[in-house]
């Protein structure tokens, strides 16, 4: 059964700092891309974040490149995403998902909630 367990969100205040984890298993976690989409109050599932199985390709959505960063270590099975230079508009419930840009599954975790307020 593919489990995918995210933690790290928290409240910050704009231009603050977060780190999310998502510890994965059930499944190979190395033979996968790995993404993070998110979803914002009253809006639907978005896509933020992709990272292919040896870490050397990134993907991200044109309103975070440059602010968050995708990483995975695969002996410990953990995706993270650093977030920096939070916004208000980054204020969402974040999930870690199996698969690709365009090919990501539904997140099967709790997510993690990443509130930016002051």
């Amino acid at each position: 059964e593919v489990q995918l367990v995210e933690s790290g969100g928290g409240l910050v205040q704009p231009g603050g700092s977060l780190r999310l984890s998502c510890a994965a298993s059930g499944f190979t976690f190395s033979s996968w891309p790995m993404s993070w989409v998110r979803q914002a109050p009253g809006k639907g599932l978005e896509w933020v974040s992709t990272i292919y199985n040896s870490g050397g390709i990134t993907y991200y959505q044109d309103s975070v490149k440059g602010r968050f960063t995708i990483s995975r270590d695969n002996a410990k099975n953990t995706l993270y995403l650093q977030l920096n230079s939070l916004k208000t508009e980054d204020t969402a419930l974040y999930f870690c998902a199996k698969g690709g840009r365009t090919t990501w599954s539904q997140p099967v975790g709790q997510g993690t909630q990443v509130t930016v307020s002051s």
